[in-house]
């Protein structure tokens, strides 16, 4: 395939960070819109394929759900991308730029009736559902009186609502107050709202109750019906949720922030630190299983290999400067769930700084392991403060890199972790950053004894 030079230019300034990209012919038509972990991976990944394997367009049997980017690739003439935060952000742009401009090779071929709603029900305590078009359907239609089209787009390539007469049948008997939709894939809906949920707690089930509700056991739900949460607190986590799938985080935050200075201003310091808590969650909004889905069921060209997303966790280990190490752990999800990758493992002897200083260790480690061909993180978690995550910032700007990094070290009280982060950090669980930062510790401590073990042989 001809690329021209401007289409080329792109390529190579588009960045590495989450967000939605737009293809359009040389008639400025939409032809589709997808979304991206890494622009520049994904993107430039469409124009590597071999052309001799291309796809006659008029090939009735080739499946449109099975994305055949060899079947328009040639008459992509421009590139449109707009970065996001997070991938989970990404995500709703996407589905939202989709459902407004409906690209040809976005829609033909799917089946309306497998799209998805994200309902909020008319209740003192809102839950939120997810609906096929088909189960919608089944909703009275004196429920959807209130709902004016910007709030319940109907999408041309979907039939009007039309329930069926009588009701007497109806299998789903809620009241909506807002619907969110049509989302494609209902897993990747299901994930993202697995991820909000974390951040703004719902209760989902019919049941006003929360007797032997395992959700309230672990966090999910607030316990609106056991008296956990005021319906004025309850509220604004609805409304949280709303305003994410809105695409309004950065509204959202504003108004968190000023709510936690309030709080703080008359000294509600548990209500300011919950508020504290949740802005940072919320600014780290960890969407690795989004990410990961997304991985394994977008198809790639046939000469592009699918991404593996990849965490690498540092430590540094000595005894007053003697003996100083330093550790590299990878877990990958290169066998479908993030998890250890030992043959990947490296561990480092400290050669230039002297005495017990960590922070320069580990810039020496990072400094040392970017000077190695090996496969690039998506994630680096340091064990250690602001500090660490200060100086490995310069050794990644030397090397022209633009790499999330989370430092993670035990706070004060020593029951939780504090963190501090740089750039756009995905998704990843606290038992996951646990383990990776345990996992650099205890590689970091064997190689130390070992090394210290050798020295007093000596």
């Amino acid at each position: 395939m001809q690329m021209s030079s401007k289409l080329a230019q792109k390529l190579k300034k588009l960045p590495t960070s989450p967000g939605v990209y737009i293809f359009r012919n040389n008639a400025g038509v939409i032809l589709y819109v997808g979304k991206a972990t890494s622009l520049k991976d994904r993107v430039s990944s469409y124009f590597q394929f071999n052309t001799n394997t291309r796809i006659d367009a008029n090939d009735a049997n080739m499946r449109m759900g099975e994305r055949p980017i060899e079947m328009f690739i040639d008459q992509v003439v421009d590139i449109e991308v707009r970065k996001t935060e997070t991938v989970l952000e990404a995500y709703i742009l996407e589905q939202d730029l989709i459902k407004k401009w409906q690209p040809k090779f976005n829609v033909d071929g799917k089946d309306d009736k497998s799209f998805c709603y994200v309902v909020i029900t008319k209740e003192l305590f809102p839950r939120i559902v997810i609906l096929r078009k088909t189960e919608l359907l089944k909703v009275p239609i004196s429920n959807f009186q209130f709902l004016n089209k910007t709030q319940f787009p109907i999408p041309k390539f979907s039939n009007e609502l039309n329930p069926p007469a009588g009701g007497e049948n109806l299998k789903l008997k809620i009241e909506p107050d807002r619907v969110f939709g049509p989302y494609i894939s209902k897993k990747n809906i299901e994930i993202a709202l697995k991820i909000l949920r974390k951040i703004s707690p719902y209760h989902s089930k019919a049941q006003k109750t929360e007797k032997g509700c395992l959700d309230f056991q672990i966090g999910l739900c607030p316990g609106p019906y056991a008296g956990a949460i005021s319906k004025e607190d309850y509220a604004k986590n609805i409304r949280g949720i709303k305003m994410i799938l809105e695409g309004k985080k950065k509204t959202l935050l504003a108004k968190m922030k000023k709510e936690m200075s309030a709080y703080s201003e008359k000294q509600e310091f548990e209500r300011a630190g919950k508020v504290r808590n949740a802005i940072f969650a919320l600014q780290h909004i960890a969407d690795i299983a989004l990410v990961s889905y997304s991985m394994k069921h977008e198809t790639y060209n046939k000469n592009a290999n699918s991404k593996i997303f990849r965490v690498e966790g540092y430590d540094i280990s000595n005894i007053s400067g003697r003996s100083s190490v330093g550790s590299m752990v990878v877990f990958d999800n290169s066998q479908g769930e993030l998890t250890e990758n030992k043959s990947q493992y490296r561990k480092f002897k400290i050669k230039t700084i002297e005495g017990a200083n960590d922070t320069a260790s580990m810039a020496e480690v990072l400094g040392r392991r970017f000077g190695n061909s090996w496969p690039k993180p998506d994630l680096i978690i340091l064990d250690g403060g602001q500090g660490h995550l200060t100086a490995v910032r310069r050794v990644l700007k030397n090397f022209h890199l633009e790499i999330p990094l989370l430092a993670v070290a035990k706070g004060p009280a020593r029951k939780k972790l504090d963190r501090y982060a740089f750039g756009s950090v995905p998704e990843i669980s606290d038992e996951i950053i646990e383990r990776v930062r345990d996992e650099a510790h205890r590689f970091a401590i064997t190689y130390h004894k070992k090394l210290r073990g050798k020295d007093f042989m000596k």
